[in-house]
């Protein structure tokens, strides 16, 4: 029975159960006994009803008679299982049917409670199971908003790094092989990933292969597949990651590292869009591909390590990931972007940052890039102790670093413009020994607006 009038005295976040019992002075009873607790309340007189009520309102705990007409207890719960996966069953069960209890407790319900029934312990079974309801609706939405925050994407705005991203964004729809160059921790997979997205094999599998971390000898095999038989050891046939990415990119990681016999077969898959899994007939290779490396690639053909042909036909498109420091402006945003991240994996409330321990990360030469970046803020994530991110949360390395050359100025994202023309002016006044009339030229102010803000700042 449906009526929304008896829950009113129902807080709006009270446990909704949903008792279920052909009998009626049963459903009557139950009904009272949750109700004086607070809890909002539903009753069916079969598991028919209780299953659309189900369908068509939020209910965390379902309390059913397991020896109904028709379908019977155990095939409500089954059927609630499709219906709303989230809902938790406690079952009631009449003596010498216990072991059609434990019987639905295989198929999922939280509890059963024997007849006749306790007040106390059916009360005490339906809390405790709205309570695991809402820990693992809870945990769900954590892991779902996890899965957005951790979402690799591309972070900043700076000058650098938005024309790198108009290059790839030129080079994505378009067929060309794309080499993404830049150092270690700089972001090149992201950058190939951003160009799959962006291309019309966006729907699409996106495979990346690293080519340094794949032994020489398997190597072959991980990319083209083989027969069974193929070599020793092949039990069975394998696919490979060309056959993998069929339909959409294959990225292929540190591509410097690729033997002289790999580089060969490569060469052929973008000469012809065909390979040979090992011990197999030749295939069609439906992939885009693009390479990544942090060598200089052109050294290494002078070198004879990498195969002229092959470096021309890889490199139709360059695209070039900016290191950190010449991005600094950037560096707030991946600051908070990363405390979003390890904040909700660490379940702890969302930290702030000092502007002394901001200043620093800013003033930081980065050699490991925006991955090191990460690796600092999660440490301090872990190891922070109150609510703001300090210095004494950031390693000795950081804390320690030297500011910007002289002649450069560093402001953080969301400094008040006031205050950031005072400090030009400030900074601008120290470089010229506080000669007002030059350093009103550099800026291209009057000496009298320079007064005037100096005059600001002593009345303030």
């Amino acid at each position: 029975m449906l009526d929304d009038a008896s829950q009113g005295s129902a807080p709006p976040d009270a446990t909704t159960v949903l008792v279920v019992d052909d009998e009626a002075s049963n459903l009557a009873s139950l009904e009272k006994i949750f109700l004086r607790e607070k809890m909002r309340v539903f009753t069916a007189a079969s598991a028919k009803e209780a299953l659309e009520i189900a369908r068509t309102r939020r209910v965390h705990v379902v309390l059913t008679d397991l020896q109904m007409p028709g379908p019977s207890g155990l095939d409500l719960l089954k059927a609630l299982k499709q219906v709303s996966p989230d809902t938790e069953v406690v079952v009631m069960t009449a003596y010498g049917t216990v072991e059609t209890a434990v019987q639905a407790m295989r198929e999922g319900a939280y509890d059963f409670v024997e007849k006749p029934l306790k007040r106390m312990n059916i009360v005490k079974s339906v809390r405790k199971a709205a309570e695991r309801q809402s820990l693992l609706a809870e945990n769900r939405s954590l892991r779902q908003e996890l899965k957005l925050l951790t979402r690799r994407e591309i972070v900043g705005t700076s000058p650098a790094l938005r024309r790198v991203l108009d290059i790839a964004t030129q080079a994505a729809p378009s067929t060309a092989t794309v080499l993404v160059l830049g150092e270690s921790g700089t972001g090149k997979e992201l950058l190939a990933r951003f160009i799959h997205e962006n291309s019309s094999r966006a729907r699409g599998p996106f495979v990346a292969v690293n080519c340094a971390a794949i032994p020489e000898t398997i190597l072959e095999a991980e990319l083209f597949g083989h027969e069974r038989g193929a070599f020793t050891g092949a039990v069975a046939k394998r696919e490979g990651r060309f056959a993998k990415a069929a339909g959409g990119t294959l990225f292929l990681d540190e591509i410097a590292e690729l033997s002289p016999s790999v580089q060969v077969k490569l060469l052929r898959v973008l000469q012809e869009g065909e390979y040979e899994p090992l011990g197999g007939d030749t295939e069609k290779a439906d992939v885009r591909i693009v390479a990544a490396t942090n060598r200089d690639l052109f050294a290494e053909v002078q070198a004879g390590r990498f195969r002229e042909d092959l470096y021309y036909r890889l490199n139709v498109i360059a695209v070039t990931a900016p290191p950190l420091r010449a991005r600094r402006e950037d560096i707030p945003l991946l600051v908070d972007h990363f405390l979003g991240v390890y904040c909700a994996k660490n379940r702890r409330p969302r930290l702030q940052v000092s502007r002394d321990a901001l200043q620093k990360l800013a003033d930081y030469a980065w050699p490991g890039n925006v991955r090191e970046l990460e690796n600092v803020i999660e440490r301090a994530v872990v190891l922070c102790r109150g609510e703001t991110l300090t210095l004494d949360d950031l390693p000795d390395v950081v804390v320690q670093a030297t500011a910007p050359p002289p002649g450069h100025v560093t402001v953080s994202i969301g400094t008040p413009l006031d205050e950031v023309e005072s400090l030009l002016i400030r900074e601008t006044l120290r470089h010229t020994k506080g000669d007002k009339t030059l350093a009103a030229q550099l800026l291209g102010i009057s000496t009298r607006t320079i007064y005037r803000k100096l005059g600001e700042e002593a009345e303030g």
